[in-house]
């Protein structure tokens, strides 16, 4: 993509969409922007045109990333069913994105969260922004599931939220350190006990 055949706006989507996968696969402070614009057929220096510096750069690729991820989720916890049925599809896509060999569908919190936040506070925050809005959507989901009789009734349901997504996060860099889809199946298998799921829900 050329900038003369774009838009600025599209220009700065090509090069975050470039970079995914990359700063997915190797990190963040081991992928340089000069490998990222030769990835995504761009001159060299053009990142400084959309991006003021990398760290803006790396709040830009989280920003994107959750805008994305936060949108599927959004149409994923809307479909017709209980919460009790779309909960569980929920954390199976997720299940699925970790085990799939492809970069570019992997969680860059898990593989960001430990690296950067000590050394970038932009992209610090917009990992806190991200995380934040997707516990909130899993906690409106269950009281959803209160509502519609499909979820045990539960005291706090954003505190239910955040500990089953940080279980998820924990299996998440669980089976990358074990290479094993293990510690996924595992919270899986936690969440279904914990939502009073069976097996066949």
């Amino acid at each position: 993509m050329g900038a003369t055949a774009a838009t600025g706006a599209d220009v700065r989507r090509h090069i975050l969409e470039a970079a995914h996968p990359l700063v997915s696969s190797k990190g963040f402070t081991a992928v340089g922007l000069s490998e990222i614009l030769a990835v995504a057929r761009m001159p060299k220096g053009s990142s400084y045109y959309y991006f003021d510096s990398k760290e803006a750069f790396g709040e830009a690729v989280l920003e994107a990333s959750f805008t994305d991820y936060l949108s599927r989720m959004d149409d994923l916890l809307a479909r017709p069913g209980t919460a009790a049925q779309r909960l569980p599809e929920y954390f199976q896509g997720g299940l699925e994105s970790q085990v799939d060999d492809a970069a570019s569908g992997r969680c860059l919190v898990v593989k960001l969260g430990a690296e950067v936040c000590d050394l970038a506070e932009r992209m610090r925050a917009a990992l806190e922004r991200g995380t934040q809005g997707t516990i909130d959507r899993l906690a409106r989901c269950l009281e959803e599931g209160r509502g519609d009789g499909s979820v045990p009734a539960l005291p706090d349901a954003r505190a239910v939220a955040a500990s089953l997504y940080q279980s998820w996060l924990g299996a998440g860099l669980r089976a990358r350190i074990s290479r094993s889809r293990a510690p996924l199946d595992t919270a899986m298998t936690a969440t279904r006990l914990w939502l009073g799921l069976t097996p066949s829900t």
